[in-house]
């Protein structure tokens, strides 16, 4: 401790020496504490910064603004990944119809042709945006769905289906849009988001391994309309797009800014907190006024928004939250870490906020429900056991144990570490999973799982392919974890290079 002080002290004195003192001393003088003086020269990863008595020259103040304006960038564009990612989820379902008539339905599963964001190939989805700017909206759940209402800026708004306050027997949800002081009638769920546009993504379910009677039902009972046109509601369109090549990814570059303009330009930013709202303002994204950088912040937001996509996925890739990983030296980790919001005690967990809407949608507490055998639980991987990146061209092994604790089904998706999308090869679904009848499992009942670019002798069935120069990586969905799973008696094996 000596020794610490010392050096404090003899750094001090270095510091003070560099400050030019008048050698006149005057009645009112008082000696300044040791860390409130800046010398006249400061040497800093920003280059050499100098200062006539404290006040920086005028090379200097642009030196220091130029990095306080990307320092906001950077940051804004961190707590920008989810709204922007809903404008291009958005963007993307638009392109199928118009909104409020429109309902997209992935009729034979998600499949790898379709860009989204770590998307499920398990179950049928139905996947629409609602817009509540003509007032509001009743929307007619089916029964025997699992879905979720999120708005714009990625709040959870209500669960619908099996875990909303319809508990799956389908039902009337009241939409009323933001702001809205009219008449409430009854016999409705009323539910209140907090923007104008919603999204609504359900899945149905497979009826001994065909999609089909769940997407009928969907289509038989499924109703959007306005509230006063309730007596005479339209004719819904239901869009089959399994195997259609669409993209609802969003810009990792300079129109990231535009994206983040147009969401806040259109909708309320009043659940929206001051600072997150006050980083858009200081790169210029203010509501009511025009988004228009001149050369120089242009230069800087483009950079920032290279940074702030190179950021996203050194968090999302390497997350340095060691109690998100479920196990001792694993790379199996949570996607929710600090629930569904991302917090603790109070306070945002930013990276794991920002890793989250780089990389995934959808937020409800069902997906971070602790019930056993409800619900779902997820965790991901993005390198081996031995701490490297997945690499398209080497072949590895997953070995799941005996007595995998689900009630109804586990997979295992691939997906590539640019788009985030599932993994495009010749398979159309890059995946293993319990619901292949093909699936072998060993003597043990145990289940190992293959990753290569071509097919081991004899365990085709078993293998998911992947490209060489490429990497990806997986997600382990657990359907009705059981009690193994949340005690941590049951634990899947690391991937393991071959």
């Amino acid at each position: 401790m000596k020794l610490a002080a010392s050096v404090v002290s003899a750094l001090s004195l270095v510091a003070l020496s560099a400050i030019p003192l008048n050698a006149q001393q005057y009645k009112m003088q008082t000696p300044i504490p040791p860390g409130v003086a800046i010398p006249d020269k400061v040497e800093t990863r920003l280059g050499t910064l100098n200062f006539f008595d404290g006040f920086p020259d005028d090379a200097t103040v642009e030196k220091l603004y130029d990095n306080l304006d990307f320092q906001h960038a950077v940051q804004a564009y961190m707590l920008a990944l989810a709204p922007v990612n809903q404008l291009a989820n958005r963007k993307g379902i638009a392109e199928l119809g118009p909104f409020n008539l429109t309902v997209p339905i992935f009729e034979d599963r998600m499949d790898s042709k379709s860009l989204f964001l770590t998307p499920n190939n398990n179950t049928p989805y139905t996947w629409f945006w609602l817009d509540l700017r003509d007032g509001p909206l009743v929307l007619e759940v089916p029964p025997n769905v699992l879905g979720l209402v999120n708005d714009m800026w990625y709040n959870f708004v209500t669960d619908v289906g099996l875990v909303g306050p319809d508990k799956g027997q389908g039902g009337k949800y009241l939409i009323l849009p933001p702001g809205y002081k009219g008449e409430v009638p009854s016999g409705y769920f009323v539910v209140k988001p907090a923007t104008f546009s919603v999204w609504v993504p359900w899945r149905s379910f497979l009826v001994n391994g065909d999609p089909k009677p769940g997407v009928d039902l969907v289509e038989q009972h499924t109703r959007i309309y306005r509230l006063k046109d309730a007596a005479n509601p339209p004719t819904l369109n239901f869009v089959h797009v399994s195997g259609k090549a669409f993209s609802t990814l969003a810009p990792g570059d300079y129109p990231f800014w535009e994206y983040l303009n147009q969401v806040v330009q259109e909708e309320p930013t009043d659940t929206v907190d001051p600072v997150t709202l006050g980083l858009y303002a200081a790169v210029g994204i203010q509501k009511g006024k025009p988004f228009a950088p001149d050369a120089r912040m242009k230069k800087i937001l483009t950079e920032a928004a290279l940074v702030g996509d190179a950021t996203a996925r050194a968090i999302n890739g390497r997350l340095r939250i060691k109690e998100s990983y479920y196990y001792p030296n694993s790379a199996w980790r949570t996607g929710f870490f600090g629930g569904y919001k991302f917090e603790e005690n109070g306070a945002r967990i930013l990276d794991a906020y920002s890793a989250f809407f780089f990389y995934a949608t959808g937020v409800t507490p069902a997906m971070d429900s602790k019930s056993v055998g409800e619900g779902s639980q997820y965790m991901a991987a993005f390198v081996d056991s031995q701490n490297k990146p997945l690499d398209g061209g080497k072949n590895y092994k997953l070995h799941l144990p005996p007595n995998i604790p689900v009630k109804q089904f586990w997979s295992v998706i691939l997906y590539d570490n640019q788009t985030r999308s599932m993994l495009q090869t010749d398979q159309r679904w890059p995946a293993a999973t319990s619901q292949n009848p093909k699936l072998m499992g060993n003597a043990d009942g145990s289940v190992d799982v293959y990753f290569g670019p071509t097919a081991p002798a004899g365990k085709e069935n078993n293998w998911v392919q992947t490209i060489p120069g490429k990497g990806w990586n997986t997600l382990l969905r657990l359907y009705g974890p059981l009690q193994p799973w949340f005690d941590k008696t049951w634990r899947p094996g690391e991937i393991e290079p071959l």
